[in-house]
């Protein structure tokens, strides 16, 4: 479990971070602001140094995995920052400090606190570590943040093979809760792999995933 190591010498920052704006002033949204940018520089930092043969794409790619919001919410709740939010009442009765919006706008926050509080090198000391999990579980460079059927077309591509063809095959349900189902034919080699899911997209991306699986293309 991460553990927020750092002790404030200036205990207002940290409170200040941890306060949503519906609290009132003075909440987080400009520590906010300070800790989105000091966690870019420092995840592009750590991936430069760790993937010396990955190319920008598949850095800036990574980075935008490492750092959305619902890679930061968990680092959050990690930390245990709903908890210590202060927000206001609505916030309070409708359950902000759960909302995955709320913690990750305050893991930034908190970021920008640790630096102004200790400086650039004790920030980066912190905060990498609990990045680190979600760091070292990436996917290779080249397939970082592209999805099922970008890496088959790129796979059927580089081995001069003809793109697939996705095909409704049915869809139930109720209008609000349908279900498609969706077939992903290859010609060469040839392969039919079946996806379900909540659309056609989520339940084509299902199919293609399963087609990478049985080619050993994963």
């Amino acid at each position: 479990m991460s553990e927020l190591t750092h002790r404030f010498s200036r205990p207002d920052l940290l409170a200040q971070a941890l306060t949503h704006r519906s609290a009132g002033a003075p909440h987080n949204e400009r520590l906010e602001f300070l800790g989105d940018a000091l966690v870019n520089v420092l995840i592009a930092e750590a991936l430069y140094q760790n993937w010396p043969q990955a190319d920008e794409g598949a850095l800036t790619r990574a980075r935008a995995e490492l750092v959305r919001e619902s890679a930061l919410a968990p680092i959050a709740r990690e930390l245990d920052l709903g908890a210590r939010l202060t927000l206001g009442p609505g916030e309070m009765k409708s359950g902000g400090h759960r909302r995955d919006s709320i913690l990750a706008d305050a893991l930034e926050a908190l970021i920008g606190a640790i630096y102004l509080d200790a400086g650039f090198e004790t920030c980066r000391k912190v905060v990498l570590p609990w990045f680190e999990p979600a760091m070292a579980a990436l996917p290779p460079p080249h397939k970082v943040g592209k999805d099922a059927k970008t890496r088959l077309q790129e796979w059927l591509q580089g081995k001069q093979k003809p793109l697939p063809v996705y095909a409704l095959v049915s869809e139930s349900g109720e209008d609000h809760a349908k279900i498609f189902h969706i077939t992903c034919t290859l010609q060469h080699p040839p392969l039919t792999t079946d996806g379900e899911g909540g659309s056609r997209r989520a339940a084509e991306q299902m199919a293609a995933e399963a087609a990478l699986q049985a080619l050993g293309a994963t």
